[in-house]
């Protein structure tokens, strides 16, 4: 499953994504912070990701961008031949976090991380739990999160969106080798 897409209402957002990409972003979600997250998943999935979200309220744009991200990842999450789940622990200096999901078809976000009375570059982190819960809506996800380490709430959440990456690179990879002539 190469490219697949996601248009939402009036053309307010678009999202785009080839999982047999290279790990290219254009992301624009008019929230500097997110954009750097969403750019880090891109680069550890090495997928091809373009996310564009008009402006509007932030709560309703990081909503808005975890769906349709979500939902462009769909079809190539559930596709017959690929894996489906995928787990990754991954530091971003103090901060360890581990990410495992499955692509079940009953969303579902499980999460010890408890931001929601911080805030790193104008977002609020309790946004990105929305986000992380549309994700899953959109994408179809049974999708854990766990903190085993991390004081700085920067790198606690860059340590997160590149676990969330590597696990989702590894739910797309095919879910038998091919077979090597000669």
């Amino acid at each position: 499953m190469a490219a697949t897409g996601y248009a939402g209402e009036e053309g307010r957002l678009q999202a785009r994504v080839d999982v047999n990409g290279t790990g290219r972003a254009t992301v624009e979600t008019g929230i500097p912070v997110l954009d750097h997250l969403l750019t880090l998943l891109t680069e550890h999935a090495s997928f091809d990701v373009a996310l564009e979200v008009a402006p509007g309220e932030p709560d309703a744009e990081v909503a808005a961008a975890g769906r349709a991200l979500g939902q462009a990842l769909s079809e190539a999450l559930h596709d017959k031949s690929v894996r489906g789940y995928g787990s990754a622990a991954l530091p971003a200096d103090e901060a360890l976090a581990h990410v495992a999901l499955e692509a079940s078809g009953r969303p579902l976000l499980v999460s010890n991380v408890d931001l929601s009375d911080m805030g790193v570059g104008g977002l609020a982190t309790d946004l990105v739990a929305r986000f992380l819960t549309q994700f899953a809506e959109g994408a179809g996800l049974t999708l854990h999160v766990r903190l085993i380490e991390g004081r700085d709430t920067q790198h606690v959440l860059e340590a997160i969106f590149k676990g969330l990456g590597v696990a989702l690179a590894q739910a797309c990879r095919p879910r038998h080798r091919e077979e090597s002539g000669g």
